[in-house]
C-alpha cells in the first residue's frame, strides 16, 4: 500500500542523517510509557464510539510500531517487512479451518490451544500474559484462558457461592486486623468478581471504567449543589439519590 511504504520512508528520513534530532536520539526503552498512552487514548476513544479519534489514535499507534522497528532495522534485527511476514505466517497457520479446510470439526479455540502448543515450547494457557498490564485485565485474560481447557466452575451460581465465601473470609480477617490477611482477601474478592464478569462475556475494565464515569457524574453534581467543606453526609446521600433518581427517570 502506497500510503503505508510513505510511512515507513518518512520514518527513515526521520532517522537518518539529516533527520529530527528528537527523533534521532530515541530508543525502543522510550516507547514503554508512550505505547502505554497511546493504547489508553485508543480505547478511551473506543469506548465513545469516536471514530475520528480512533482514526487518529490508530495512526499514532502505527507510527510508535514503525518508528521501533526502524530503531530495530537500525540494529540489524528486524524490519517493519520482518514483522507483517511473522504476523501473517502466524494468523495464517491458526487459521486452517479458513486457509487449509479439511473438514476438521475441532471448535476454533480449542485449535487455538492446540497450534498455540506446536508453536511455543513449554506452552501454557495461563503463560505469557504480561505482568505489566493492569492487574483486573490481567485476571480477567487468565481466567478467559482457564476456562478455555475446562479449569471453571460448572455453574454461574457456583461462581456466587464462591463470591459468598470470600466475604464471609474477608469479614473474618478484617476482625483479625491482620492487614496482610485482608489484603489477600480482598485480591480473592475482586478475583472472584471478575469471573463473574468473565462469564456475563463483560470487560471488568469496561465495567468498572463506566462505574468511575457514573460516581464522577454524580459526584458532581453534589459538589454542584452542596459546600462539601461542612461535611454534611446526610445532605450528600440526599443529592447522591436526587441524581441517581434523575438518571433512571432519564434513560
Amino acid at each position: 500500500m502506497e500510503e503505508f511504504t510513505s510511512l515507513v520512508a518518512m520514518m527513515e528520513t526521520l532517522r537518518g542523517e539529516h533527520g529530527c534530532p528528537w527523533d534521532k536520539k530515541q530508543t525502543e526503552q522510550a516507547f514503554k510509557t508512550l505505547l502505554l498512552e497511546e493504547v489508553y487514548e485508543l480505547i478511551e476513544a473506543i469506548q465513545h464510539e469516536d471514530y475520528d479519534a480512533m482514526k487518529e489514535e490508530l495512526g499514532d499507534l502505527l507510527f510508535h510500531i514503525v518508528f521501533i522497528c526502524q530503531i530495530c532495522k537500525e540494529k540489524q534485527q528486524f524490519d517493519i517487512r520482518e514483522v507483517l511476514r511473522a504476523t501473517f505466517d502466524k494468523m495464517h497457520g491458526r487459521h486452517p479451518h479458513v486457509f487449509s479446510p479439511g473438514g476438521d470439526e475441532t471448535p476454533v479455540e480449542k485449535r487455538w490451544e492446540e497450534i498455540k502448543k506446536t508453536e511455543k515450547a513449554g506452552y501454557s494457557p495461563v503463560s505469557h500474559v504480561p505482568k505489566i498490564l493492569p492487574a483486573l485485565l490481567r485476571a480477567y485474560v487468565i481466567s478467559k484462558r482457564a476456562a478455555k481447557v475446562g479449569f471453571d466452575w460448572e455453574k454461574l451460581e457456583d461462581i456466587h457461592d464462591k463470591l459468598r465465601e470470600e466475604i464471609g473470609e474477608l469479614k473474618e480477617a478484617e476482625a483479625s486486623l491482620v492487614h496482610e490477611d485482608i489484603e489477600e482477601e480482598v485480591g480473592d474478592l475482586l478475583f472472584t468478581v471478575v469471573n463473574i464478569s468473565r462469564r456475563h462475556e463483560i470487560d471488568p475494565e469496561h465495567a468498572l471504567r463506566l462505574t468511575i464515569d457514573k460516581f464522577l457524574r454524580r459526584f458532581d453534581y453534589v459538589e454542584r449543589n452542596l459546600d462539601l467543606t461542612k461535611g454534611d453526609l446526610k445532605a450528600m446521600d440526599a443529592l447522591w439519590n436526587e441524581i441517581k433518581e434523575k438518571e433512571k427517570k432519564g434513560k
